[in-house]
């Protein structure tokens, strides 16, 4: 089975995967990146791995290297496009091949969007008008599935997906050694944008202090707010209970989370998916997020592995991250079920056999069932029967 992915560029939330399926493969695996690597990421500490690996192809590097990805796309027998231009895959829509979109969710700011004509008339044009045709997609987010069926599309055609950054396997003894602080460790890591709400660990912090709990929060991450939130510890007396560590590289950051108690996961309905989310989980920290994030309905399940908020809630994230700084065994146990999600049910090996079995599947029109996972049924849930869903530990 020869099978091509594209998207814009490689980057380290992708490679396993990638790496995963070449070995699978061998060289009926390609990568197409179909643009170099943005400066904002590298200095986020992404590294640029675009000719570092025998399956990646970079078709923005000449004429002769793009008219190669432009024949891996109509030839190869099962494509993966994400970020990456509609001109690679015209071809084989026309001829009804094996193709898997991958997307996050589309409406981020908000549903009413589909109310305008120009976006619902773009969605029916790339997705709906191919409803009948062998295209499906993965879904990088629990909310993918139902903004793409508020224009008709690939219902009863969506898949669990998301990303797959690196797992580590630990000796979960010594791993929970690291987490054997003097004061439970607090840990809260992304840029510094509205949308992500970093404010909410510094105003957890206050709380957490005035309620006599020993705790240190450590927060990672560079952005437009960073002058505000240090404004805010002087102004709540807490530059003794908070660290600012800036920007680092991504094993730096694992670092951190290995040391960590509690990981906060604060953003909002704009995290398309949160790969920090599997890495916090794969390092053994007791999560706790919005139910608004992307990832969150798919890996998260409340109170076994992970806690989960009503977004916007503050008092409900307080009262949840509060209980669980007094309660270091509540902690560990969903820490460790944390960890054991990801090596056993959500990591890139899991999703490179899987999705071969699911391709293999529909090339054949035979009946496959995946219970659970990367590529297993997404379901269509309303956003507002979201929250409830992951509480109640509804199917998703």
């Amino acid at each position: 089975m020869k099978v091509t992915f594209f998207s814009n560029f490689l980057n380290h939330h992708q490679l396993p995967f990638c790496k995963e399926m070449y070995r699978l493969l061998g060289e009926d695996f390609k990568f197409i990146a179909t643009e170099p690597i943005d400066e904002g990421r590298l200095k986020m500490g992404y590294r640029d791995m675009s000719k570092d690996y025998p399956f990646s192809i970079n078709t923005y590097d000449n004429e002769q290297l793009y008219n190669q990805g432009i024949a891996l796309g109509n030839t190869s027998d099962v494509v993966i496009i994400g970020s990456a231009p509609d001109k690679f895959i015209e071809q084989r829509l026309k001829y009804n091949k094996l193709t898997f979109r991958y997307s996050e969710r589309i409406f981020k700011e908000g549903q009413w969007e589909i109310l305008r004509p120009r976006v619902m008339g773009s969605l029916v044009k790339k997705h709906t008008i191919h409803y009948g045709k062998n295209l499906y997609m993965l879904s990088a987010s629990a909310y993918t599935p139902i903004d793409y069926a508020l224009a008709g599309a690939y219902i009863g055609k969506s898949y669990k997906w998301g990303y797959f950054p690196e797992t580590k396997i630990y000796n979960p003894e010594e791993l929970f050694k690291f987490k054997k602080n003097k004061d439970v460790e607090i840990l809260w890591v992304g840029r510094f944008l509205d949308w992500k709400h970093p404010e909410k660990a510094i105003e957890i912090a206050k709380l957490l202090k005035n309620d006599g709990i020993n705790f240190k929060l450590r927060i990672i991450g560079i952005g437009e707010l960073e002058d505000d939130l240090k404004g805010l510890l002087k102004k709540y007396n807490i530059e003794d209970k908070v660290e600012f560590l800036g920007s680092m590289p991504p094993n730096k950051v694992r670092e951190y989370m290995e040391k960590a108690n509690i990981f906060l996961f604060t953003s909002d309905y704009n995290e398309g998916w949160g790969a920090v989310l599997n890495e916090a989980m794969n390092s053994g920290c007791a999560v706790v997020a919005s139910h608004a994030i992307g990832s969150v309905g798919y890996l998260i399940k409340h109170k076994e592995n992970g806690l989960v908020y009503k977004d916007d809630d503050f008092e409900d994230l307080y009262n949840i991250v509060r209980e669980l700084a007094i309660d270091g065994e509540c902690c560990k146990y969903i820490g460790m079920n944390a960890y054991n999600t990801i090596l056993n049910k959500w990591n890139a090996s899991i999703c490179a056999n899987n999705f071969l079995n699911l391709s293999e599947s529909l090339l054949n029109n035979k009946q496959l069932v995946i219970k659970d996972g990367p590529c297993s049924k997404a379901k269509i849930i309303p956003q507002s029967r979201m929250y409830d869903n992951i509480i109640n530990k509804k199917s998703i």
